[in-house]
């Protein structure tokens, strides 16, 4: 494949797209902008999905969380422990759920003091640098390596700086497709489509295989 994608890969995208395209953000009824509640919610997301747990699990616990009021690092913060155990525990996240409260509790405390609750301070910080962004949310309890990619993948929508991000598991989608693996093939492949929801969609493939049967089953039948 040089200069442009294949028709196979953009069979395979478009399959991929109409089958999973949505950012997980979306399917947690975040509507992510520039402005800080929905990036701290992003924040809340990245951290449950990172966890070894089912995505919808994930999802279902974050939306619990925010139907309880919990949207914000102040709302986190005053929350009692229990009433954050209560909540994971409604969106059926109850193998983590005591650890997660409490990482949640001090992860909110941290968003507080270092960035006054707006995680824009963050981006101010990195100054487009994706390395220092990362490196900004590890300091977050409960957010590895896995959950700042995860916020990388997504916030891309909004802060476009961070250049296209897909990470080790949207690489892993690629290939279980027969995608391109690298970075720039894959964003000669996305052309101009929604690159946060593409990227999540190489996520969900990597974590379902008949997901990733359906998109190619779809894809051969348009050829």
């Amino acid at each position: 494949m040089t200069g442009t994608a294949s028709a196979s890969a953009r069979r395979i995208t478009d399959a991929l797209m109409e089958e999973c395209g949505r950012t997980y953000a979306a399917e947690a009824g975040i509507r992510l902008r520039d402005t800080p509640q929905p990036l701290y919610q992003l924040l809340v997301l990245s951290h449950l999905l990172s966890a070894r747990i089912r995505a919808s699990v994930a999802v279902a616990a974050a939306r619990a969380l925010f139907a309880h009021g919990m949207r914000t690092p102040r709302r986190m913060a005053d929350a009692t422990w229990q009433q954050r155990v209560d909540a994971l525990g409604e969106g059926g996240y109850r193998r983590y759920d005591e650890r997660t409260s409490t990482q949640l509790g001090e992860g909110a405390d941290l968003v507080l003091d270092v960035w006054k609750g707006d995680l824009r301070r963050l981006r101010a910080e990195a100054d487009g640098d994706t390395e220092v962004l990362r490196a900004g949310l590890r300091r977050v309890q409960g957010i590895g390596p896995a959950g700042a990619d995860i916020f990388v993948r997504e916030v891309q929508a909004v802060w476009p700086e961070t250049g296209f991000w897909v990470g080790a598991k949207g690489i892993q989608g690629a290939e279980r497709l027969g995608l391109p693996t690298s970075g720039d093939r894959l964003l000669d492949v996305a052309r101009d489509r929604d690159r946060a929801a593409f990227a999540a969609a190489l996520v969900r493939a990597a974590l379902d295989r008949e997901t990733a049967e359906r998109v190619r089953e779809a894809a051969l039948a348009r050829t």
